[in-house]
């Protein structure tokens, strides 16, 4: 479970050497920190892996890489990319996107992501049909 710091809490935490869930999209997820408006999270898709295909249902998020290569597909309605990712570039999950990425080098792709609001547990995201096999 995310903490649920008051606005007037002071919180900091170090990053776990493991994970400590597995996301529906069966990325790795260390827990990070949670305040009112949002949480945040780093994520990680091991080399050569791809995620299963999701929709939020009503969370947007916002993803930072910050290790490896790798691809994100993002679909919403008719209109359908897929954009490189790699160390520095920053994406968007807009609510009801339906998106899925795979990591196309040798190192971990890793990300952080903040959610907003805050993630509501595992029920939040919804499969949708692969991308990518």
């Amino acid at each position: 479970m995310l903490s649920k710091a008051s606005n007037l809490d002071f919180e900091t935490k170090h990053l776990s050497t493991k994970y400590d869930i597995i996301a529906p999209d069966k990325s790795e997820i260390r827990l990070l920190l949670t305040i009112k408006g949002g949480s945040m999270v780093h994520c990680t898709l091991p080399p050569h892996k791809t995620s299963l295909a999701v929709c939020h249902k009503t969370v947007e998020e916002v993803w930072y890489s910050i290790e490896g290569h790798g691809e994100v597909w993002r679909k919403q309605g008719t209109r359908e990319e897929i954009v490189e990712v790699m160390s520095g570039v920053c994406i968007t999950i807009p609510t009801g996107t339906h998106f899925q990425f795979r990591n196309t080098g040798n190192e971990p792709l890793r990300f952080v992501i903040a959610t907003t609001p805050p993630w509501p547990g595992d029920h939040e995201a919804v499969r949708v049909q692969n991308h990518w096999k």
